[in-house]
């Protein structure tokens, strides 16, 4: 399928009308995948050795080139038939959306203009769509529409902005120029917070020894009292505190720090409040959001994740900065062969990237599908289907019922003939739910992951999910019994249960 272009015949240009039927032929595939979802398994659960296989992995690079339309049909044979479906209305694993259908779409129109988003020239219309979504998201938490921000990857990155950021303005000197320069740094947050934290010290040279793991409460909650412990600690040793994350949604039950609270110590203490919204935030839409989110505003960075909340494809993280100029003054530099107008949005003035992609299309196009109005009925939904499983679980002889924040719920199979609470017990309970799981995930029936719940080992279901029915909730609870009571069984008969309590 070569081309001529001025006499240059290139191996990868595609002509119109070549293009035109691979992209039928590609969106006729993919339309029938998504309509066929409910029918598949949600994975097939195979080994690494049986993918590597149906790829013929170590296979040579071909010299060679082949028909684009053979290539395109087995990619998508590959994919549809060895992938896990985090669109699949089953899917309730890890905080990934089924993602909206015309974010797919927005791909594809994204490669095809391939702005670089890094420098206003080079992408101007795509630089004014990136920075209207931002001021949209602000909107959507109430956050000032003001503020700077950019997209990256996911909430990893959205929170390691936010927390270079933090350090630039709270370290007390230029750490970029003179790095840390004995600085003792510390940082505060819950157990529960994610291992993000951990990177972001590592990775700005304050060392994952600088965090301060503040317990929680019965509600799962950063503990304020034992947080301003710490803190008056810390200054008493010479140390500097400089940041505070709150959470909005703990990735692991859902559990939303008192943000409003932790702001007010903040300014105490002049520290810099960072939120992690990655998961939870968007909730913030509702208008009945847990009284924990009016704090939202009052922080200098919050970190959303929109392929999480607003189902968007991956990958799409968001970083917002209260003041735009510190932003500029955690990233931005000037080489003389940069020839870029100041006043423009140069996204590489805010962040890490000089290359960027067009992330912000396919949130741009779905915020707009939907409306401000259909984002809160589908997260509702969500939240509404995630108490329904909590309550049947509650009801459901052999599971226990353990919390329910947002659109999270974890709970625990418990055979009927065991009662919780010794330690051998609490310890075969730990070990049978993670088979139990291991089972479940490589079944196909449904997606669960867990979560560690006041130290014991927790299925977890996320609802992130706009094609969850309540005819799968209600089929959740019988799938997971039947498959505990085979696990129990099982293990039993390998002699790694006692007798019965």
């Amino acid at each position: 399928m070569n081309v001529e272009s001025g006499g240059r015949v290139s191996p990868l240009d595609i002509g119109p009308e070549d293009f035109r039927s691979l992209g039928y032929n590609l969106i006729d595939r993919i339309a029938a995948l998504l309509g066929s979802l409910r029918g598949r398994p949600v994975t097939c659960g195979e080994s690494p050795v049986d993918v590597r296989q149906a790829l013929d992995a170590d296979r040579d690079l071909p010299n060679q080139g082949a028909d684009p339309a053979r290539l395109l049909g087995h990619a998508a044979d590959l994919l549809f038939d060895h992938s896990l479906f985090n669109g699949h209305p089953r899917f309730w694993g890890y905080v990934t959306s089924s993602a909206a259908p015309i974010g797919a779409l927005s791909e594809l129109l994204a490669a095809a203009v391939n702005p670089n988003v890094g420098a206003w020239p080079l992408s101007p219309m795509a630089s004014e769509i990136e920075a209207q979504t931002i001021r949209w998201i602000a909107g959507m938490l109430g956050y000032p529409t003001d503020c700077g921000g950019l997209f990256v990857s996911g909430g990893n990155m959205a929170n390691i902005i936010c927390f270079l950021a933090a350090r630039q303005a709270r370290c007390g000197h230029d750490v970029r120029a003179k790095g840390l320069n004995g600085a003792r740094l510390r940082l505060y947050c819950s157990k529960e917070t994610h291992t993000w934290v951990q990177k972001a010290a590592d990775i700005s040279g304050i060392g994952t020894d600088a965090i301060r793991w503040i317990a929680v409460n019965d509600r799962m909650q950063i503990d304020l009292s034992a947080l301003r412990q710490q803190i008056a600690a810390d200054l008493a040793h010479g140390d500097r505190p400089f940041l505070v994350v709150g959470s909005a949604g703990t990735v692991g039950t859902g559990a939303i720090d008192p943000l409003h609270e932790l702001a007010a110590i903040c300014r105490e203490f002049n520290l810099w409040f960072h939120v992690d919204g990655a998961y939870g935030a968007m909730a913030a839409i509702l208008p009945d959001a847990p009284a924990e989110f009016s704090g939202l505003c009052e922080a200098d960075s919050i970190a959303v994740d929109p392929h999480k909340w607003l189902y968007a494809p991956l990958e799409a993280g968001c970083a917002l900065v209260r003041d735009r100029e510190k932003l500029r003054d955690a990233f931005s530099y000037h080489p003389p062969y940069y020839h870029f107008e100041t006043e423009a949005i140069n996204y590489y003035d805010l962040g890490p990237q000089n290359s960027r992609g067009f992330r912000a299309l396919k949130v741009w196009l779905a915020l707009q599908q939907a409306g401000r109005d259909g984002y809160v009925e589908t997260i509702s939904e969500d939240i509404r289907l995630a108490g329904e499983l909590f309550q049947r679980v509650a009801q459901a002889a052999g599971l226990e019922a353990l919390t329910q924040n947002l659109s999270i719920t974890t709970f625990r199979f418990v055979p009927r003939d065991l009662e919780p609470g010794g330690d051998e017990t609490e310890s075969y309970l730990d070990q049978l739910n993670n088979e139990l799981l291991t089972h479940l995930q490589n079944s196909g029936e449904a997606y669960l992951s867990n979560a560690i719940v006041r130290g014991r080992f927790a299925l977890r279901a996320c609802i992130v999910n706009f094609r969850t029915t309540q005819a799968d909730i209600e089929a959740l609870p019988p799938l997971v019994v039947r498959m505990g009571e085979k696990t129990d069984a099982k293990l039993r008969a390998a002699g790694l249960r006692g007798n019965p309590l």
